[in-house]
């Protein structure tokens, strides 16, 4: 028995080890392997959580860091719980905030929720074995009497340790009870589905460490927690954000994903290429990672003025390299070699692509409110396609747009090649 104790444990450190690889913290130090442990001696897997609050209709790559890592625990076993924040939605999760979040229409919530859910999948296992999807209105919409249990396991003195709470009650700036409510709601998730380990970025490390508080609180074992690395944009300065505009979505077609990719700043990607890409000794195929090392001809092209990695790579193939997996793994290999030859046929040879989509217009009075195409088929607002108007961003045909040429007539529209920026392109047909 001793044996097999002992054989339990060693598996069990090494499986915690490659677990917590790339991970900020493992809390408590040692945990995660005793619940690997417990788990294997009891013959069942761990259930991992993750909360997403469906604040916003798409999943980026700042999503798909903690999502990888969720992968990893469903490919040595365990049982990933992935929980769509459609209550706790509603409340705004203040973690970073200097101020209270807007709240949104419970309609966006829910369609936001439906677009989140399928496109976790395209990263996560969806075997109903290794991946259970729930929503925390199951639970949250509870009698007063159960919400006013749930108030007494936390202290007011409890939450305003918390950074942003701490620093905006210093200053005297508003905090809402509705706030304060929210890192509660988080932790009873960790109660109602039983969870053995939870993951999140490290701004959510108070949230994580009070939901073990809050099990122990309701006669369960604490959980685990492990706290993700939170990737930059593509700007290299801040947090990844959609309404920042520095994402790169996960559902992107490939072109764009690929394009994107090559905007992120040289210092920049090796983080990307660390937290998104896997092993050179795990991809099951060519390696991706290494800098996604480029070719030896690429390598034997760089010269003394080029830019080059620590690995001694021209910083622009390790970029290409860096874009030709992330499409590889978000789609497959040979869309990723056609997203490359699309980008040199735009960006070298300074051409359209060799495919480009058609958008159908109409004409009101015979005019084409271009703002509104752009609109539609690029998912920008009216007013910043205005913008990118104005700053010569925009053109058709072999001309571009003037500033405050919003309106076209219909027959200089029709037939013709619409292009916003550097990369995006839409044949206009009169429909």
């Amino acid at each position: 028995m001793a044996k097999t104790t002992d054989a339990t444990r060693a598996r069990a450190a090494r499986a915690a080890e490659s677990l917590a690889r790339n991970a900020v913290d493992s809390l408590p130090e040692g945990e995660l392997a005793k619940k690997l442990e417990l788990a294997e001696s009891e013959g069942r897997a761990l259930r991992v959580k993750l909360g997403i609050d469906p604040t916003a209709p798409d999943i980026h790559l700042g999503h798909a860091v903690v999502l990888r890592k969720l992968r990893e625990f469903q490919d040595a076993g365990h049982r990933v719980v992935l929980i769509i924040g459609d209550y706790t939605a509603r409340v705004g999760d203040p973690s970073g905030r200097s101020s209270e979040r807007p709240m949104l229409a419970p309609e966006e919530i829910d369609a936001n929720a439906e677009t989140f859910q399928a496109q976790a999948t395209k990263i996560l296992d969806d075997d109903p074995q290794r991946l259970e999807i729930r929503r925390n209105s199951e639970w949250l919409e509870m009698p007063l009497a159960d919400l006013l249990a749930l108030l007494r396991t936390t202290t007011a003195a409890q939450l305003l340790e918390r950074d942003d709470f701490a620093q905006r009650w210093s200053a005297n700036e508003p905090i809402s009870i509705l706030e304060l409510l929210y890192p509660l709601l988080q932790g009873y998730d960790s109660v109602a589905v039983n969870a053995d380990v939870e993951l999140g970025g490290t701004d959510q490390k108070f949230n994580l460490l009070l939901g073990r508080d809050i099990q122990r609180a309701y006669g369960e074992a604490s959980q685990a927690i492990l706290t993700m690395p939170l990737l930059v944009g593509i700007d290299g300065k801040r947090k990844m954000s959609k309404s920042l505009g520095n994402h790169i979505g996960i559902t992107d077609d490939p072109a764009e994903i690929y394009g994107r990719t090559m905007r992120i700043p040289d210092e920049a990607m090796a983080e990307y290429e660390r937290l998104l890409l896997p092993e050179p000794d795990d991809s099951g195929g060519e390696p991706v990672r290494g800098a996604a090392a480029g070719s030896a001809d690429a390598r034997a092209a760089g010269n003394g003025t080029a830019a080059r990695t620590p690995a001694g790579i021209p910083a622009r193939d390790a970029k290409r390299a860096l874009a030709r997996g992330l499409v590889s793994w978000l789609y497959s290999p040979a869309d990723a070699e056609d997203a490359e030859r699309q980008f040199d046929r735009v960006h070298k040879e300074h051409e359209a692509p060799e495919e480009v989509p058609d958008a159908v217009i109409r004409a009101e009075n015979g005019l084409v409110h271009l703002p509104a195409v752009i609109a539609s088929e690029f998912g920008e607002s009216r007013s910043h396609a205005r913008s990118l108007i104005d700053e010569g961003g925009v053109s058709l045909g072999e001309s571009a747009v003037q500033r405050g040429e919003y309106d076209v007539p219909l027959e200089r529209a029709d037939g013709a090649l619409l292009r916003v920026g550097k990369r995006r392109f839409r044949r206009l047909r009169a429909g």
